[in-house]
Order: C-alpha cells, then structure tokens, then sequence
C-alpha cells in the first residue's frame, strides 16, 4: 500500500515541472490514505530531477515521519492540518506558480470574469489575510492551514466546490479527490489567474461573468444533473 501511495505522489510531483508551475524546488504534493491515516509528501529541497518513489515521505496525522530517509516538506504542517480539518480532500499541492503567486501578493482574490474559471472552480478564488507576526513566528505552517480552514469556514466555502486558496505575500494551494487532481486543479488556478490578470489589463472596467452564466457552467460538469463529459 505505501509503496503504490508513494509512486502516486512521486508522478504528480513530477508533474508541477512538466506544467510549468514550479521554479528549482518551490513545490509539493502530497496525498493521504484514509483507512491509514499516512500521506505521503514530497521531501524538502529536493531536486525534482534527482527525485525517486522511495524518497517520498510518510507521515501520520500527528506529524510523525512514518518512513523516509528525508525530512519532509516544510509546508507539511499545512498540509496535515487541512487534512485533519476536511475529510473529502484526498490530494494537496503547494506551488509558486507565478501569476496564481502574482494575486497572492497582490492581496487579491481571482474573481471569475468567465466560462473556464466557472467551470471549475464556483465563485472567486478566496486570498485569505496575512498571518499576523504573532502566527508567523509561532508555527507559521501549522497557522497557514488552520487560518485556510477558518477562512472557509467563515465564508461558507464547499473545498470540492472551490478546491484552491491564495496565502496573502505567499502563494496558492489547490486540492482534490488525490494527488493528480490536486494537480489538474492547481493548473487550472494558474491558467485562470493568468486569464483575470489579462482580462483586468485588457478591459479595467471589467465585471465577474454574469452569476447564471457561472452557474451554468459550473452545475453542467459538477451538478446533480451534470451532463458534460461522458457517462
């Protein structure tokens, strides 16, 4: 079982270089077991040319390295804590993709100015605050995943509906059923992102799309009655 979990998230690492999403070692993915309550994540610093299934990293719930002859991802605590807090995510991914970092730093939530945002992502992408110094200084990771899961829930936001965040002067994490969808959903952030800051420069008296064009889009692929795709 550890061993198919660490293939898994060793190919959907491999895949953030191939999609253009990270720079050196500026990412991770990560994907957890349920029965066992292990994920495996990326170990820190490591080269994705140099990377191989068996350096992936197992952890349990209570941040303990299972297995692994590295130490794991610093962004781990995030992860761990968005996993313990939202029982149907399966796959997280941290990147520096840079127009998805671009909102990020500017502070600024991705509102859906279109069809390709609505079709995955429901309503804006949310950038939550800045941690304060206090958080930052005293488990800064740890306070990154529990602020992402108090954000959404003050806003009432559904993870499956809106599988991503921006960390406000840091940068985006995107979710999933398991590690490649977290990935196809961070590539999808990262074409959206790029999309809004054209549109914003092309026309900057744009509107978000019209609410039942959003949801149109939205519920054809991801509705009770979802018709796109097929069956």
């Amino acid at each position: 079982m550890l061993e198919e979990l660490k293939q898994r998230v060793y190919e959907a690492n491999m895949l953030l270089p191939k999609y253009g999403l990270v720079t050196f070692t500026w990412g991770n993915v990560s994907e957890i077991d349920r029965k066992s309550g292990l994920f495996a994540i990326k170990p820190s610093g490591v080269d994705y040319d140099k990377l191989t299934p068996d350096d992936m990293v197992i952890m349990d719930l209570d941040g303990n390295r299972v297995e692994g002859k590295y130490k794991p991802s610093s962004d781990t605590p995030t992860h761990l804590e968005l996993y313990k807090a939202f029982d149907r995510i399966g796959g997280i991914v941290h990147t520096h993709s840079s127009y998805a970092t671009s909102w990020a730093q500017a502070g600024r939530s991705i509102p859906c100015y279109g069809t390709t945002h609505a079709d995955y992502i429901y309503g804006e992408v949310p950038c939550v605050r800045c941690l304060t110094k206090e958080e930052i200084d005293n488990a800064y990771e740890t306070n990154t995943g529990l602020l992402i899961i108090e954000e959404f829930k003050r806003m009432k936001k559904d993870v499956e509906a809106t599988p991503c965040v921006l960390c406000k002067n840091h940068g985006p994490f995107a979710w999933g059923a398991d590690a490649h969808e977290a990935v196809h959903n961070a590539v999808v952030l990262e074409e959206v992102a790029k999309m809004a800051y054209r549109a914003e420069t092309i026309n900057r008296d744009i509107e978000p799309a019209p609410q039942e064009l959003q949801d149109k889009h939205y519920y054809r692929k991801h509705g009770e009655n979802a018709y796109y795709g097929q069956n």
